[in-house]
């Protein structure tokens, strides 16, 4: 088996995921781009190629299970084990979601993607992050998952417009983080949020502040982070988010 670490990254088309996978594959990683759009997908492995990445493409849709499993094998087939699993794919949901006029269908479409996507991609590449001698899990929440700062001063202004759908399925994800942390609190896998800050990707129609390298920053940290490292944590470049 090579000595090569191995990477999974969900959404990895473009925005944060294509710079994470970016990022990864600058220290020596292979990176698998998991992304659902074949055209997208295989453009971004001949870009990432072209830089000198070792990136290869991974179909992926995290809303299916066949899918995942169909990832899973990939993966296990050319590498037989993975040593980071970074969870990035995320949808917004659109707008607006204000909690008295949302359809429903939009809460249960967001959580499906960024919260139970989560769920059924880590739990589909849990055997190969088994064979890995320093397993990571990354699970790109965001600082508007944070109830702390939802409901701190300021708060109606630090975590976005009202967003009943994206912001509370960033608070499930951080939750069930947690759950996955007790769980596997007794293996050597490291398991954390990523907190990339306000990036402009067409999430948000290209408004935000950071470039996507910027958002990338962190979860590339702990993707790699050595043996000992921190678990169970909730992270921006500038520190721990309160939860």
């Amino acid at each position: 088996m090579s000595d090569t670490k191995i990477a999974l990254v969900t959404g990895a088309n473009k925005g944060i995921g294509y710079e994470i996978a970016a990022g990864l594959g600058a220290l020596g990683w292979s990176v698998g781009v998991g992304a659902r759009e074949q055209i997208r997908r295989d453009a971004a492995v001949v870009r990432l190629r072209d830089a000198g990445v070792d990136a290869f493409g991974v179909p992926l849709d995290v809303t299916d299970d066949s899918s995942v499993a169909a990832a899973a094998d990939l993966i296990a087939e050319r590498a037989g084990r993975l040593d980071a699993l970074v969870n990035n794919a995320g949808i917004t949901g659109g707008g607006p979601q204000q909690p008295s006029s949302v359809d429903a269908a939009v809460i249960r479409t967001v959580v499906e993607t960024n919260v139970i996507g989560v769920i059924r991609v880590t739990n589909a590449m849990l055997p190969l992050l088994g064979r890995s001698a320093s397993p990571r899990i990354v699970n790109m929440s965001s600082s508007v998952g944070s109830l702390a700062r939802q409901s701190g001063p300021g708060g109606e202004t630090s975590t976005g417009p009202v967003a009943v759908a994206y912001a509370p399925s960033k608070s499930f994800l951080n939750a069930v983080t947690l759950q996955y942390v007790r769980e596997l609190a007794d293996t050597n896998i490291l398991i954390n949020c990523a907190c990339p800050g306000f990036v402009a990707t067409d999430l948000n129609g290209f408004r935000g502040v950071r470039t996507p390298q910027e958002g990338a920053a962190t979860a590339i940290r702990l993707a790699t982070l050595p043996d000992g490292g921190p678990t169970g944590g909730f992270f921006e470049d500038a520190g721990v988010v309160p939860w």
